[in-house]
């Protein structure tokens, strides 16, 4: 991208998340994202800015032109430095959060809300050493330096340093991914799960980290899951659960794919209870489903869903429990309730 194309999409993308882009420059920017995996790392990048800036403004104390003028002695700082990083740089190589473009957009935000000097402190400034993948409202996937793939589920995001160096690969996971990771029996992919710690050599898994609850699901491979002294070891198939409240970690073997579901767009249920499918509805589709009777709770679902909207799967699961419950809408909330 050009200096002059830089700008002027930094412009639309401005005006597109103060929602005053028109339908066109909607378009364009979408067209953009779209276009390559640099241009969507790009607006990833300038939209966690502007997100942290959203909760930054009015908590600071710093007046708006004395915060301008801080920053923007830093970025001339941060120019030179950079424009000597690029004429050092080997051929090939991709200076880290796009430098430069970083700060513009850093600084743009600076105008808007004067927070710029909190927010480059939070992004650790140009060519900082540690990266961080968001996800926001949608899937996405990313490849970490070592080549290991990850999917980020929406609302969630992965910490990993620029280069795995020293004996280990470390990164920190907030909300749910899966991971498809490189071997190296010389390195071992460790994840910080909040309440556990994942370590794997090379292998496919997933993990879900949300409200002091820890799931790891392995689909090849083997995987060590520990909370504080205590591990386990989890074989293909199997699942472990770290809890709050229990010192090591719980393992069953998992019986449907739900779990699946942000990435391959698919429910698949194996005799699995209705409480379980209910509960991956309400989380895929940010809805309020409940279940009005426990009896109605470990009625067993065989059956997939693939692109389905939310409507069409409530109406085959009303159809295939006929006997037992109806569907009824209560304003914003589903009921499953006994018949």
């Amino acid at each position: 991208m050009n200096n002059n194309k830089e700008n002027s999409i930094d412009d639309v993308l401005v005006k597109y998340l103060l929602g005053e882009a028109t339908p066109a420059e909607t378009d364009e920017v979408m067209d953009w994202v779209n276009a390559s995996d640099a241009n969507r790392k790009y607006f990833d990048q300038f939209k966690l800015i502007w997100n942290e800036s959203k909760k930054l403004e009015g908590k600071t104390t710093i007046g708006t032109e004395e915060a301008w003028g801080r920053f923007m002695q830093r970025v001339e700082r941060e120019e030179q430095g950079a424009e000597s990083r690029v004429r050092n740089e080997p051929k090939g190589r991709t200076i880290q959060l796009h430098g430069l473009s970083w700060m513009k957009a850093a600084a743009i935000l600076v105008m808007l809300v004067g927070s710029g000097w909190l927010i480059y402190t939070f992004t650790g400034g140009a060519g900082g050493g540690q990266m961080l993948a968001q996800s926001f409202d949608r899937v996405q996937s990313y490849t970490l330096p070592d080549g290991s793939m990850v999917t980020l589920n929406k609302n969630s995001e992965l910490s990993y340093p620029a280069h795995f160096d020293g004996n280990s690969r470390s990164v920190v996971l907030k909300g749910e991914a899966f991971f498809n990771i490189t071997p190296d029996k010389s390195k071992p992919f460790i994840i910080d799960a909040g309440n556990s710690s994942v370590t794997v050599v090379g292998t496919t898994f997933n993990v879900k980290s949300r409200e002091e609850v820890t799931e790891v699901i392995v689909e090849t491979g083997i995987v060590e899951v520990m909370k504080k002294q205590n591990a386990v070891r989890l074989q293909p198939g199997q699942k472990a659960t770290v809890t709050k409240d229990n010192d090591a970690p719980v393992t069953e073997n998992i019986t449907d794919e739900l779990y699946n579901y942000y990435r391959t767009n698919e429910f698949v249920c194996n005799a699995t209870p209705l409480y379980k499918m209910v509960a991956t509805l309400n989380e895929a589709y940010n809805t309020d489903i409940v279940i009005a009777s426990d009896r109605l709770k470990t009625l067993p679902l065989s059956v997939t869903f693939h692109n389905e909207s939310l409507e069409n799967i409530l109406k085959v699961i009303g159809e295939t429990f006929k006997t037992y419950l109806i569907v009824e809408k209560s304003g914003n909330r589903i009921i499953l309730k006994e018949r």
